[in-house]
Formats: C-alpha cells, structure tokens, sequence
C-alpha cells in the first residue's frame, strides 16, 4: 500500500471515530448511567435518569426538589390523576407519561437509573420493592409503608438489591437534628429519661363512618390504580387528594403522617430500635347518651400511645416516647416563662441535668431554660449536610450517582425502615381490636387492646399477648398485586 493510501485510510479512520464519538456523546443525555457503567459509574454527563410514581401534591414538590439539586434529569412522570399531574407534566414537558406504574418499569426500565415514589401510604411498598428488584435506586415518600411486614422486608431488599435509599422524612437532613444529637452527645442534658412528641394532625376527618354514598369518578382519574393493592370498595368524595390519610385501608393516621418528623429526633439522636412494648388511650366519639360510635374503617380523632425502648447509653434506662396527636400537648415545662411559645408540633426531651426542645423536621432546636442558648458553647461535632432540608433530596441523587454504598445519607432504609416499623406498631395498639369478634359479641364494640400494654416480638413480628391485632401487622392485598417475595 503506498503512503498516500495509508493516509488516506488512517484519515478516514480518524473521521469515522470522530463521527462516532460525536454521536455517542450526544446521547449521553438520554441514556441512563446504569447502561453506561453498571452501578456506580459516573456518566459523562453527571446526571441521573429519574422515574417519578406520583407527581402531583408531594410528589410535585419532591420531583422539584430533585431537580433543583442539579443533579437529575425528571425523565418520566407517573401518576393514576391526570389533574393531579398536570403541573409537574408541564414542568417537565420531555418527560414520557404514565398512568399505570407497571407498565412504565416494563416497557421503560432500562431507560432510567432511579424511582421517586409519593404515592398514599398503601402503594408505597409494592412500587418500591418493583423499582429495587429493578436495580433502582429508590426516594420513598413517609411513611415508608403501610404494614410492619412491608417496612421489614424493604429494609432487607436494600441492603440485597445494593441500591441507594432514602425516606421523604426530610428533616433528618436538617441542621436541628444534628444540633441536638451534639447536645446530647456533649451531655448538656445528662441521660435522657422521658420524650414527648405531639402535634396538632389530623387535619383532615377521623372518626367517623365510611359514606353510605358513593361518587362519581372524575375521568381524570383511573380508580382502580388508586385503589392498587387496596380493597375494592366504591369511589367517595374527597377521599382523593388528601382525607385518605383518615382510612385504615390507606393511610396510617396521625403517627404515621407526622411521627417521621417529630419521632426521628429522639429515635435518631438516642440510637434508638423498636419498642418493647406499646400502650394507648384514644378519643372517642359519641353518636348519642352514653353511646360511643363505632368507626372500624376510620382512625380515631386523637390518642395518646406509649412506646417503651430499650435503655442505650444516651438514655437513663428504659426510655418512654409519648406520642399525643389530635391537639393534645404534654404539660408546659416549668423552665419557659407564660408568654414563651409551647407550639402545635413538637418535641420535648427530658434529661436528667435539663431539658431541650425541637420543632417539626427537628428545627429550631433550643434548650430550656431559653436563656441558655446564647450562653450555649457546645462544639459542633456532627458533620451538616449541605443544603440541610433542601440538601436531603440532593443527597439521595448524589449518592445514587456515586453507587450504592458511597455516600452516607439520612434515612436510607437501614434507618427508615425500624422507624416506620416502630410508629406502626404504635398503630397496633390504636386500632386494638378484632373487628369481627366485636360484631359477633353482641354487646357493642370494644378495644380490648388499647386497655392492655402490648407486648412487641421483634424478631417474629407480632405482638406476644394479644393476637387479635397482629393481622395489622400484615394485610392481604387485592387480587393482582403483590409485594413480589
């Protein structure tokens, strides 16, 4: 060959690798990273392919929230209300659209690295375990669940799929929390001995009986997705958006909404595990003289439930968490002055050489006396997480970029997941009873279970003196949907 067809021959070479490489590049934008590298590989472009189950209301605001870190591509939307969906579509105009969450993991789940899911409390367990047995890094709305069993068992498929968690709990991103587990640690407050945790949820109807009249559905929305692993039961007013947190079939009431942001400080600064036990009061509501309603399908308007730990070393024994929604607060400490604020949220910790409190998501924190925190010295030891709130969605996408295991975040499942299991066996204690014994007595309804101290068996997952609430602890779900193991 003579040199003049050499380099002809390595100039059309170089050509063609240049075109190639050019339109490989091009592509990156849209190829996701796992297709790149496998897990763990940083892509060209930086940027993670993100799936979003539920994009209106919450989900609205975390697809947002994920986006704004810089760090994600929102590639495509999902949601069973075409009403409920349509801002984040029209943010989101290239991301591909669907209704039904299956069909986009079929048909689309080698063209994203990773699922946001903000969907009602019952769906969130078997979208999740699809997306990670996928090998989808996964964002889960709070509560991570809606039984115990699915809390368990996505603790347990993290850790064996080895993809990156995370629970929308964000205020354990926050500064707050991190200034009190330096108090803690420092010993501002001695060895903990008691916490109080109240809000002023639910603000949406609890107590009361299912509607006798059904609704129409909207066109917008596709019901039976909704309903997904549900039972069947007929479309109401105003269940969709927001009052389905009020029904047992779907929501987990009160503790379940607020308890990741104001029970994650104590459980989170203390080294908290499940309880041991758990006991409750609740209100009740009355239909006629000396007449107590009975409402199986609602939770009740308020309760006060105890949940006993295990002593740890920041704890002066056996720690009691007293969990107060409905609008019930616990006494007003002696240390804040009248006109001093004692909130609608909070948390109070009691310790045996003073007291400190918190707000929702763990914010504001302060110690009590007031007039001890311009005198407070304490180093900060805890490393803060950049951004604090708003960093805890930016964590989660950085840490699905960097592979599982890189990067420590907040609330991944090792962390969300006990603490779900712990507000829903507070659960166990407020629903209390065996719905069919009670009709069958004849004698009106009761809640033998609210009356007694539950005793709680981590290991095997049920509560050892009284089986009646244990079916709590695992439902059965609708016929075509399933948890997948």
């Amino acid at each position: 060959m003579t040199e003049e067809k050499k380099a002809s021959g390595t100039d059309n070479s170089r050509r063609n690798f240049i075109k190639n490489t050019a339109l490989a590049a091009a592509g990156f934008m849209i190829v996701p990273r796992h297709v790149l590298g496998g897990r763990g590989f940083l892509a060209p472009s930086d940027r993670l392919m993100v799936a979003a189950v539920g994009a209106g209301g919450k989900g609205q605001s975390n697809i947002a929230n994920i986006y704004k870190g810089g760090k994600s591509e929102i590639a495509f939307l999902c949601d069973v209300d075409d009403r409920r969906a349509a801002n984040s579509v029209k943010s989101f105009p290239k991301a591909k659209y669907y209704r039904d969450y299956r069909e986009m993991l079929d048909k689309d789940g080698k063209n994203f690295d990773a699922v946001v899911i903000s969907t009602p409390d019952h769906n969130h367990a078997m979208i999740t375990m699809a997306a990670m047995q996928l090998g989808k890094h996964v964002y889960v709305e709070k509560p991570l669940t809606h039984d115990i069993y699915e809390a368990r068992k996505l603790t347990e498929a993290a850790n064996r799929y080895q993809v990156v968690t995370q629970m929308g709990n964000q205020g354990s991103s926050g500064d707050g929390v991190r200034q009190l587990q330096d108090w803690i640690d420092a010993g501002v407050i001695g060895k903990v001995e008691n916490v109080y945790c109240w809000t002023d949820r639910p603000s949406w109807p609890q107590g009361i009986l299912w509607p006798s009249t059904n609704g129409e559905i909207p066109k917008e929305l596709d019901w039976d997705l909704w309903l997904g692993s549900a039972p069947y039961k007929p479309y109401i007013e105003k269940l969709v958006p927001f009052n389905w947190r009020g029904w047992w079939d779907y929501g987990t009431g009160a503790i379940g909404d607020m308890g990741c942001h104001l029970v994650e400080p104590p459980f989170r600064v203390l080294g908290l595990d499940t309880p041991i036990d758990v006991q409750c009061s609740v209100g009740s509501i009355y239909v006629d003289e000396f007449k107590r309603g009975y409402f199986p399908d609602s939770c009740p308007p308020s309760s006060h439930v105890i949940m006993t730990f295990e002593k740890t070393k920041k704890t002066k024994g056996n720690l009691q968490i007293h969990w107060m929604d409905g609008g019930i607060k616990p006494a007003r400490p002696e240390e804040l002055l009248p006109n001093e604020p004692f909130g609608a949220n909070g948390v109070l910790f009691e310790g045996t050489r003073g007291k400190m409190m918190c707000d929702t998501y763990g914010a504001n924190p302060r110690l009590l006396p007031l007039t001890k925190n311009a005198e407070d010295r304490t180093k900060k030891r805890v490393e803060r997480v950049p951004g604090g709130v708003d960093g805890h969605y930016w964590q989660w996408a950085e840490a699905a970029i960097a592979g599982y295991g890189k990067v420590k975040l907040s609330s991944p499942f090792e962390i969300a997941g006990p603490l779900t299991e712990t507000l829903l066996i507070a659960n166990l204690a407020i629903r209390g009873t065996d719905v069919q014994k009670a009709k069958e007595n004849g004698k009106g309804f009761t809640y033998p279970g609210r009356d007694i101290k539950l005793l709680w068996d981590k290991e095997n997952l049920r509560v050892t003196n009284f089986d009646d609430v244990n079916q709590f602890v695992k439902r059965e779900y609708r016929k075509g949907w399933s948890l997948g193991v």
